[in-house]
């Protein structure tokens, strides 16, 4: 007998339930997160270099411009940290720092992590090619089960090399703006998770893109190339190839809109006709209504107080802040208090 389609693929049992429960909302929407198969982190590169997309070449500005300060902030008196990085990606902005700190002999380790094995291992093999004796410790994982790691790891390096595990401290990074993705109680909630797993003087490193006209940011996510586009439907490709779908790219399309009163940009896959989609793993249909969304993604815009309250709400205080010439974006040193 021929096995079915749903028989010889591989479940990815996290997508397939995200997907099963975003496509059966109304309005239907899926996270984010899951843009970033290899393609997609492929994709996202093509984004970042886009001359609408303000975000990478501002933080990029950001910590060239300061990694000194960064340092000081980093390692006080020449204290050991291990730098943990969410959502790693390619590394771009990161291997700036990477360079000057190892330049500066820093006692630090690297701890990339990212759901993207592809890019994943292209970051790792590159950081060991220019910096091989930099102890590196890569993760392949979600932002979540990374913030569990980060515990679990600095008790058994502290047990394993016989030391107090206030001796090395942690050190978070969270760049490129991926906080905007989370609703207000998420971003509060995931802040409030990684305080409960960090020990006071440990510090997270944030990029926050601020609030400004609207036609900016509106542009950022509208690129005439058109490499957002594909980005966002790259989505449905990949609910195709992994849980056996049928959706035609050619028949949906991308939207984006900004609405300056909440901050927040918004995106959505859009139905251009009324069809129907079969996802043989899910054994599911689903009907689309002509115009009918799938909303994908929140891009949050942030005002100095919105990032004030998130610190104190969360058991961290603002030890640093730095912009770039524009005053587009911010990174920002939270401590754990």
């Amino acid at each position: 007998m021929t096995p079915t389609i749903s028989e010889t693929i591989e479940v990815d049992n996290t997508f397939a339930d995200a997907v099963r429960t975003g496509l059966m909302q109304t309005p239907k929407r899926i996270s984010s997160r899951f843009f970033y198969d290899d393609e997609g982190s492929r994709l996202f590169e093509q984004i970042m270099e886009q001359p609408e997309y303000y975000l990478t070449r501002a933080e990029y500005e950001i910590l060239d411009t300061h990694k000194d300060a960064l340092l000081r902030h980093f390692s006080v008196n020449d204290q050991s940290f291990e730098l943990v990085e969410l959502g790693a990606g390619n590394g771009l902005k990161t291997k700036l720092l990477l360079d000057y700190f190892t330049k500066q002999n820093a006692d630090f380790s690297y701890a990339p992590v990212d759901i993207s094995g592809d890019a994943l291992t292209r970051l790792t093999d590159d950081v060991h090619a220019q910096w091989p004796d930099l102890p590196l410790n890569p993760r392949q994982t979600d932002y979540f089960d990374a913030l569990g790691l980060i515990a679990d790891e600095l008790v058994a390096d502290a047990q394993t090399n016989h030391r107090r595990t206030g001796e090395r401290r942690t050190v978070v990074m969270f760049l490129g703006a991926n906080i905007g993705n989370f609703a207000p109680d998420e971003a509060t909630g995931f802040y409030q998770q990684l305080s409960d797993r960090l020990r006071p003087g440990d510090l997270v490193l944030t990029g926050f893109d601020l609030q400004k006209h609207p036609a900016i940011i509106s542009a950022a996510y509208n690129d005439k190339a058109g490499v957002t586009r594909a980005f966002n439907l790259n989505l449905l490709r990949r609910i195709n190839r992994e849980l056996g779908a049928d959706f035609d790219l050619n028949r949906f399309d991308h939207y984006e809109i900004y609405h300056p009163e909440t901050g927040e940009a918004r995106s959505y896959i859009v139905s251009d006709t009324q069809q129907t989609v079969n996802i043989d793993a899910l054994d599911l249909t689903v009907p689309f209504a002509e115009g009918e969304i799938i909303h994908t993604e929140i891009s949050r815009k942030f005002t100095p107080d919105q990032i004030q309250v998130l610190a104190r709400q969360t058991g961290f205080r603002v030890t640093g802040w730095f912009t770039d010439s524009r005053g587009y974006f911010v990174d920002v040193v939270y401590e754990k208090v």
